[in-house]
């Protein structure tokens, strides 16, 4: 209860004595309005005022919620120069800021400063920087700045709370200020005295903004007591008239470069009042020379820009309305203040340096750019039916995190044999750390992973391997920064207004902000976006994320609802496609649906390609659970193109090797939980993912069997890079299965027919492709014990293994086979180059197995076993005999040879170390095999 009273009596004296806080734009208050350096203070929070689009994951919580905070000294500009004791992980909690709630979204947190922070004694602060994260600090607010004061006379103004904006011709502009102590209070427009107080702590007038239009004119309040004089100001000025012109001929949204020495800028602006362009041209001032010019409809501004140095690098905003200033929505590249001190050198060598005077992310325009020079402009794309795709983040795949590094493991994946790459969204987003689904601008490469050219140079190089490049883009939302979203915004949601984006996403996945896809700014934006990333880039398609929310038709939480058919959202895709196709007949699009299969369909009959995850189904049939991943083919969807890319893993899935290794089964002795046992599983699994006909698509690192959780340091967290798994030879083994089924994807006919059998539903699976090439027959047990079934040859006659190269002569295709967990065999009619021996554990399908103690004139006893076995041969045979112990995982322990030279022989056998257990002891004459289970006793 005390708590409870507590707070009611801080909302009181918040409401009714608003002289005692310091209020920043209401989102941060401070309890005295005076602070010192010294002096306790109350931070007051309302997290609802927050502006910063991350702020919205600390809405409604009532826990969980920390000040991430520093403070400033008199002559440094850093806000954070001081930060309390060990605040050095923003990842983490920090227990020392935790808030305190106050109900209603608002916390609050009382400190010292220069105790909490240590500042040292012979410093004097000036400011403190706050901001408000959660725990795990995935969620945050922006920025906030509070002045720190002396014990001196101090004066503050409280309304405006802008220290420089515009208003209306004639507006009354109220004005209130408030002093430390008792003074003589003197309010000023210019040098005219409008307003006096004597011995008061607050003033609070009216002031007239007058007529004049454009001119900037300031007010002053001054506090005078005895010998102490404080002051503060602001500035207004009456918004300004915009001449109206046309738009030059073939001007277009962004930076139109007219010669070597001058741009003309152009801003889509709707309901906005006035632009000006601000820049390192004008040193960051509203000049007359600089107020664009209004089109006639009154939807853009634009001005020309002349007198620039040619090849110049030159940063610059819109400064809109008079209020708000943001970068160019269309600019190819962005300086960010508060992100780019962290990009190393080696990474973006030569960046330009944040400018003095600007604020928040600014735009960078360049005349007399050098163009790219590509060394290959005649690259062939592979049959979109055909594409094998390595899906990487540039972050999570190279320790130095940047183009030119991972340039250099083309070599890599040209061995593993993929024909394409698809990038995690590389266009700017917030922060450097990121899996890159919140975009702020969507023509700009990310500079978190080096230069534009450097990005062109590594698309190059991929085209020279012979490999295409898919951009992994995002067009259903955008974070805060974008300019789009800051420009037509209401408290916490973008306004109604806005052109481009809905005030509520229609579906339940947005995270961000999400676009209205009927919207004609939105679908020109979307046209402009695709068109330069092919354009300017060579990319050679695009994955687009949550294609599926591409839709007005609001379903609010109702996932089955917002999946059914959607007439409009499949005409927005047939348009985007349309209009991709009008200039480049061949790229790519990728969509990531997961819609109702009527609308798939429809799309992929149009020509699209559609994410088909079967991520559970691959993940429980590793594990030995029981699954059937036939949604993977193009054929059970009814679909007319084999435009299904399916894949066991993608960045949005569990690692199927982590989830074995935890939660895989086990039988006996057999036990998928073992390294070695769970990465011939992840064998298995690719023998029937890769062949089956159909685009595919890999997640980093699978192929050497990744067994971090997508989960560990938060699921879009940092994982470590693992590239020492190359040099373990289990892992490589993996690795070199799946070079082997890449290439007889890509290289063989018969992986591409149309005629194929996919008999899954069972734990011993098959896959039967019919071909004129040669037919080919896959077969596995993904059981956890031996099965004895109908060996399933889809015909009779001469088949090889292709992994151990053997012949196989098939007379009964109902003849019985034993198959070992985990075993699995690829047969084909053809005989094809074997891959190295010992990529996998098994040498030769079992045709038959003895449970008694003799066949075909061999007779082995005792069993149960004993040191030394005896082993009779009856037969006409001469010649080696190769005799294995196997153990139930497939493992071969032990190898016996001997010669067989007489028609009736019997060779003693020594079986040293063999723990209680059952065996097979296979016994190979010639061409014949045959194999006998054997039991062990514990002794």
């Amino acid at each position: 209860m005390a708590n409870k009273y507590f707070y009611q009596i801080c909302a009181f004296l918040l409401i009714v004595l608003p002289l005692h806080f310091q209020a920043l734009g209401q989102a941060v208050q401070t309890v005295p309005a005076f602070p010192t350096g010294e002096q306790e203070v109350t931070l007051i929070f309302d997290v609802k005022q927050a502006k910063d689009g991350r702020a919205s994951g600390l809405l409604g919580k009532t826990d969980d919620v920390y000040l991430w905070a520093g403070a400033g000294v008199v002559g440094n500009p850093n806000a954070f120069q001081y930060q309390p004791a060990g605040q050095t992980n923003f990842s983490q909690p920090f227990n020392p800021g935790k808030m305190t709630p106050l109900g209603n979204d608002r916390w609050q947190i009382k400190l010292v400063p220069r105790t909490y922070f240590g500042v040292p004694a012979n410093e004097t602060i000036d400011k403190m920087g706050l901001l408000l994260k959660n725990g795990s600090g995935t969620a945050q607010t922006e920025d906030f700045i509070v002045t720190i004061y002396t014990d001196k006379l101090q004066v503050a103004i409280r309304e405006p709370q802008e220290k420089n904006f515009f208003v209306e011709a004639n507006a009354a502009i109220p004005v209130k200020a408030v002093s430390s102590a008792k003074a003589d209070l003197t309010v000023r427009l210019d040098n005219t005295v409008v307003h006096t107080a004597s011995d008061a702590e607050e003033v609070n007038v009216s002031i007239d903004a007058g007529s004049q239009r454009g001119v900037t004119r300031t007010v002053t309040i001054e506090a005078k007591k005895g010998s102490e004089t404080a002051t503060e100001s602001f500035t207004f000025t009456v918004k300004p008239q915009s001449a109206v012109a046309a738009l030059p001929a073939g001007m277009k949204d962004g930076i139109n470069y007219t010669s070597a020495t001058s741009a003309v800028l152009v801003l889509y602006a709707p309901f906005k009042s006035f632009v000006y362009a601000i820049g390192e041209f004008n040193n960051w001032q509203r000049t007359p020379q600089h107020l664009m010019n209004r089109t006639p409809d009154g939807e853009r501004y634009w001005v020309e820009l002349t007198g620039l140095q040619a090849g110049a690098e030159v940063a610059f905003q819109y400064l809109v309305d008079g209020t708000l200033a943001v970068a160019d929505p269309y600019a190819e590249k962005i300086l960010d203040p508060n992100n780019d001190q962290y990009i190393p050198s080696n990474t973006y060598p030569n960046l330009k340096a944040y400018p003095t005077g600007a604020s928040g992310i600014v735009s960078v325009l360049q005349t007399n750019q050098k163009a790219y020079t590509w060394k290959v402009t005649d690259f062939k794309r592979p049959k979109a039916e055909n594409l094998v795709v390595y899906e990487l983040h540039v972050r999570d795949f190279i320790e130095a995190r940047n183009y030119k590094t991972l340039a250099d493991t083309l070599t890599y994946l040209k061995r593993l044999g993929v024909n394409a790459i698809e990038l995690m969204p590389v266009m700017e987003f917030s922060g450097n750390d990121s899996w890159g689904y919140n975009p702020i601008f969507f023509f700009a490469p990310d500079k978190a992973y080096g230069t534009k050219n450097d990005l062109k140079a590594f698309i190059d190089k991929c085209h020279d391997q012979g490999i295409a490049v898919i951009l992994d883009i995002v067009l259903n939302q955008a974070d805060y920064e974008y300019p789009y979203v800051k420009m037509y915004w209401n408290g916490n949601r973008p306004a109604e207004n806005n052109p481009f984006f809905n005030q509520q996403a229609t579906h339940p996945f947005s995270v961000f902000f999400d676009f209205n896809h009927e919207s004609k700014a939105t679908q020109q934006l979307v046209e402009r976006v695709n068109r330069h990333w092919i354009e300017e880039y060579n990319i050679d398609g695009y994955r687009f994320d949550l294609s599926k929310g591409f839709t007005q038709k609001n379903t609010g939480d109702n996932v089955g609802a917002w999946g059914a058919y959607d007439a409009s959202r499949v005409a927005i895709w047939k348009r985007i496609y349309n209009e991709i196709r009008s200039y480049d007949e061949t790229a790519y699009v990728i969509l990531e649906h997961f819609g109702e299969n009527q609308e798939e369909k429809e799309l992929s009959n149009y020509g699209m390609l559609f994410w088909g995850n079967s991520n559970h189904d691959y993940r429980n049939m590793a594990k030995g659970v029981s699954a059937n991943p036939q949604w993977i083919s193009y054929k059970e969807r009814g679909w007319n193109n084999p435009y299904v890319i399916g894949y066991m893993e993608s960045h949005d899935e569990e690692r199927l090797m982590y989830d074995v290794l935890q939660n895989g089964n086990r039988n006996g002795n057999y036990n998928t939980r073992t390294l070695a046992t769970a990465l011939d599983r992840a064998k298995l699994a690719a023998a029937f993912f890769l062949p089956i006909p159909g685009p595919k698509m890999i997640w980093q690192f699978g192929e050497l069997g990744y067994d971090v959780p997508i989960d560990q340091n938060g699921r879009t967290g940092m994982k470590p890079i693992r590239w020492e798994y190359q040099q373990q030879a289990d892992r490589q083994k993996l690795y070199q299965v799946y070079a082997a089924l890449i290439k007889l994807k890509l290289t063989e006919p018969a992986f591409s027919t149309t005629d194929f059998d996919l008999q899954l539903g069972n734990q011993v699976k098959r896959i039967i492709l019919s071909h004129a090439s040669m037919d080919v027959y896959i077969v596995g047990n993904f059981d956890t014990k031996t099965q004895l079934v109908k060996s399933g040859f889809p015909k009779a006659g001469t088949w090889f293994d292709y992994f151990s190269g053997r012949e196989i002569s098939i007379a009964d295709t109902n003849e019985d086979i034993q198959l070992q967990p985990g075993e699995f065999h690829i047969y084909t009619t053809k005989k094809l180059q074997t891959p190295q021996a010992g990529l996998v554990p098994w040498q030769d399908i079992v045709l038959s197995v003895e449970e008694g103690l003799s066949e075909k004139g061999i007779h082995v006893y005792p069993n149960p076993m004993q040191e030394i076995t005896l082993l009779e041969l009856e037969g006409d045979y001469r010649g080696p005999v190769h005799v294995q112990l196997i153990d139930m995982t497939g493992r071969q322990l032990q190898t016996v040879r001997f010669l067989k030279n007489q028609q009736h022989q019997r060779e003693p056998v020594r079986f040293q170390r063999v723990s209680s257990g059952v065996y097979y002891l296979q016994v190979e004459q010639g061409d014949k095999k045959t194999t006998h289970k054997m039991m062990k006793l514990k002794e």
